[in-house]
């Protein structure tokens, strides 16, 4: 499953699905509303650990994780793309992610890049919600 998700990833960055580095004010919300998830939990600590290992799943190299920030940053080599993750506290049980994909200079703006990575993180939370390896 974590290779499908991974070549589905790649394909998904390498097929050109990137839009314009400042896009057009209008959209702005728009491309916040697609990089965006709210989970409901209260665990912080676990959704940063989850996102941390979601992104080396998929095949993200680590260059900073920030506890204190709540961010993580990571680089993917074989496809010039880096990854920059944010984790909030919305309330007493809610969680913000807000993730940013670049491949090379140019934001990805292909709303299934942010699905499929929301959809491996929200796997990777249930299982650890659930104590399974």
């Amino acid at each position: 499953m974590k290779i499908f998700l991974f070549a589905f990833f790649s394909i998904l960055l390498l097929s050109g699905c990137v839009g314009d580095a400042n896009p057009p004010a209008g959209t702005q919300l728009q491309t916040r509303n697609i990089q965006s998830r709210s989970f409901e939990t209260g665990d912080r600590e676990m959704v940063m650990r989850s996102t941390l290992g979601t992104m080396q799943d998929l095949g993200f190299i680590i260059g900073r994780a920030d506890d204190a920030l709540g961010t993580i940053s990571g680089t993917a080599i074989s496809n010039r793309a880096s990854m920059t993750v944010s984790v909030r506290e919305a309330g007493k049980n809610r969680i913000v992610v807000r993730v940013n994909i670049q491949h090379g200079a140019r934001v990805v703006t292909d709303p299934e890049a942010y699905q499929a990575f929301f959809n491996s993180l929200s796997q990777s939370m249930f299982l650890a919600a659930h104590m399974v390896d």
